[in-house]
């Protein structure tokens, strides 16, 4: 029979065998992908690359680097993740507000109407002509506008709103503040935690998008670097590269892609931990309303 001690140190020895195992799973594809991008193509022929680098060398990464479409479509997918997450945080604080004030007129339908384009939507054909109709084709409002609000996040939002207690909204207005100065000067400054999360899943979400670029940008100059990860890893298009590459003995066109991959995530794993400290939090205080 164990003892409650001995029965807590087996449970914690379990739990911590348990992460450290899903967390083996969740990040060994990354750098297996990673050791392959840095190793020599004989070993990768024979199949002997599995934990560590073997016959490093940094060759692919240099194609990369000095790859003038790759440094273009990193700029565009800056660019497009800097506005589009702006203007995300900006709409979904601006729609989570008012529905979050219990004296809002029509707060509940609007909520339901809301809450509906969740599950409806009119579909990819009359969005686009939508979009071709407003004249934003070719353009990094055609990527950044149509996405300027998440339901579900403007909904967590809100419950975070909610939880701010309704006296001081009460005292701003006897200090004769209107809605504006309460939402920037109030409400804001005490939802940063939900403002970190908010802006890490949007920058997530538009630097891994590519589908719409695909769909409404014409000219290739303009392509995110998703899209361009894409035509190399699941096209194989490496157009002007494929000389080098080609060239070296060193490396492969494996070698190559995956050192596109590496080089696309990195940005996101030097953020997140930035915001991680508000993730949870912010996350928690926006689910304790429904």
């Amino acid at each position: 029979m164990l003892t409650g001690r001995t029965g807590n140190k087996l449970f914690d020895f379990t739990n911590y065998l348990f992460l450290t195992l899903v967390g083996f799973l969740t990040l060994y594809p990354l750098w297996y992908i990673l050791v392959v991008s840095l190793s020599s193509a004989q070993y990768i022929n024979l199949g002997e690359v599995s934990f560590f680098p073997k016959g490093f060398n940094i060759d692919a990464y240099k194609i990369v680097f000095a790859n003038e479409k790759i440094w273009r479509s990193y700029a565009n997918t800056i660019t497009y993740t800097v506005v589009g997450t702006f203007i995300n945080v900006v709409m979904t604080a601006l729609c989570a507000y008012p529905l979050s004030r219990k004296d809002f007129f029509g707060r509940k339908p609007l909520t339901i109407f809301v809450t509906v384009t969740m599950f409806v939507s009119g579909g990819m054909i009359p969005l686009y002509l939508v979009i071709m109709n407003l004249g934003l084709i070719n353009s990094i409002w055609a990527i950044v506008l149509p996405p300027a609000i998440s339901t579900y996040n403007m909904i967590v939002m809100r419950s975070s709103f909610e939880a701010i207690p309704h006296s001081l909204t009460e005292s701003a207005y006897l200090d004769g503040a209107n809605d504006i100065q309460i939402l920037k000067d109030l409400i804001l400054p005490l939802s940063k935690p939900i403002l970190a999360t908010m802006t890490l899943f949007y920058a997530v979400s538009h630097w891994n998008s590519f589908f719409p670029a695909m769909l409404y940008l014409n000219e290739q100059s303009k392509y995110p670097v998703q899209v361009l990860m894409r035509d190399i890893v699941i096209a194989g298009d490496m157009t002007s590269d494929s000389g080098d590459v080609s060239s070296s003995i060193n490396i492969l066109a494996t070698n190559y892609k995956y050192a596109v991959i590496i080089i696309s995530v990195i940005p996101i794993l030097v953020v997140y931990p930035l915001l991680q400290k508000h993730f949870t939090k912010g996350v928690m205080l926006g689910a304790v309303k429904g």
